[in-house]
């Protein structure tokens, strides 16, 4: 089976006045449907780096980034955009929601911009809500919600165009620890139900716990890390 990301000798570097910061270093990564991989490192570690970079927000300076066979780089912006939004899912730690859109139309707005009918949209934003347990908040706006329930808002937008993966920055960094058992046993059953592939950055290590595999980022580089049973598989 082809990969659903497969990235290849992807390096990047940023330069800070006189001197030059390597954050990713002939990086290479595959990710198949189905998997949860977790993230961890210091910071500037290069974490966020590389979900821009494997979800074609930011370009390597060397390598190839693949997802689901197609070469995202050699794109152009716009085939990209319009790529990102058919197949990749964003969740971020600061919500990312526009305050003026209500719940169900902060998470159709994606279906909306790709084209799809206002009726479609309306409909499938519902039924994601309603699975992360909001289905009675589809009308307030993000100001009118807590935190956690925010934050699975986002998790529905990110899969309303029904991506092949989901990539989460830090998703639990702003919610108290029951709101963040929420959106991770949400993440998780991403996988184990629809199959999708999940990449998750965090620096908690209870968070770290819920994924099927887990990579520790240094220096540009990682190293898989054999730890304790996942929370998701016991």
């Amino acid at each position: 089976m082809t990969p659903v990301l497969q990235l290849e000798g992807v390096g990047k570097t940023y330069q800070r006045g006189d001197e030059q910061l390597r954050v990713l270093v002939d990086f290479d990564f595959t990710l198949d449907a189905g998997e949860f991989v977790v993230v961890t490192g210091p910071s500037g570690a290069g974490k966020s780096t590389l979900l821009h970079v494997a979800g074609g927000l930011d370009a390597p300076d060397s390598g190839t980034v693949a997802v689901t066979g197609q070469d995202v780089w050699s794109m152009s912006a716009g085939a990209r955009a319009a790529f990102r939004r058919r197949n990749l899912g964003f969740v971020f730690q600061f919500f990312n929601l526009v305050p003026t859109l209500t719940a169900v139309q902060n998470v159709s707005l994606p279906l909306v911009l790709d084209g799809v009918s206002a009726r479609y949209a309306d409909a499938r934003a519902e039924e994601l809500l309603q699975r992360v347990g909001l289905g009675d908040r589809a009308a307030h706006l993000p100001a009118e919600l807590s935190g956690g329930q925010m934050q699975r808002v986002a998790v529905a937008r990110a899969l309303v165009a029904r991506p092949s993966i989901v990539l989460a920055d830090e998703p639990t960094g702003n919610l108290d620890s029951h709101s963040s058992a929420e959106v991770l046993r949400l993440l998780r059953s991403l996988s184990d139900e629809d199959g999708a592939a999940v990449v998750m950055v965090t620096h908690d290590a209870v968070a770290a716990r819920y994924g099927s595999r887990e990579l520790h980022l240094v220096d540009g580089r990682a190293s898989a890390v054999d730890d304790a049973a996942p929370i998701g598989d016991r």
